[in-house]
């Protein structure tokens, strides 16, 4: 009984907290993000290190407003790097993997809390992922180059501290599942 009960007040009182704010944005804003990721996408498990944490920098330009009432689409550019290094269980010897994804994007903005600007939205980008060997065996004897197409699915929120500085987070598929930062209205 106190399930359905907790159910009926969630449905009656969600609505309440759902109703669109004041959009912290407006069309003609620009945006720049800096994101240092947490986790990797790509290299995890025994023997890998980060050499340098996953790094993504992305700008955007809201450029339609009124969309579902108090929406707003932005378009703009990503750029995302990051660099593992895997230690082989014995010796001094490895592989260092640099990934570089520079990309175009597109977001769906919706105000829902007061001064947050809460997005969704889609990433084309091209993966550019190299390999080389490290270590005191014959170092660099092996490298290869992988790259590729690939999209990503992301969403995310910029608390407006200022009118001029953001607290930014966003979840998805990119660089790393999780980016957290700073983002700077221009």
């Amino acid at each position: 009984m106190k399930r359905i009960t907790l159910l009926v007040i969630a449905i009656i009182c969600i609505p309440q907290f759902m109703q669109a704010q004041e959009p912290a944005i407006d069309l003609g804003n620009k945006f720049l993000n800096l994101g240092l990721g947490i986790g990797s996408v790509r290299y995890s498990g025994t023997g890998y290190s980060g050499t340098i944490p996953p790094l993504s920098i992305s700008y955007e330009n809201i450029i339609r407003d009124e969309i579902l009432e108090k929406g707003f689409i932005g378009v703009g550019a990503y750029l995302g790097f990051s660099s593992y290094k895997w230690d082989y269980w014995f010796g001094d010897w490895g592989y260092r993997y640099t990934t570089i994804i520079p990309g175009a994007r597109a977001s769906f903005h919706y105000p829902v809390i007061d001064r947050l600007d809460s997005y969704t939205g889609l990433m084309l980008g091209y993966q550019i992922v190299s390999t080389r060997e490290v270590g005191t065996v014959t170092p660099g004897l092996y490298s290869a180059y992988s790259s590729g197409f690939m999209w990503s699915w992301y969403a995310g929120g910029r608390y407006f501290l200022s009118d001029k500085f953001i607290l930014m987070g966003e979840i998805g598929y990119g660089i790393t599942y999780l980016n957290i930062g700073v983002a700077l209205s221009i």
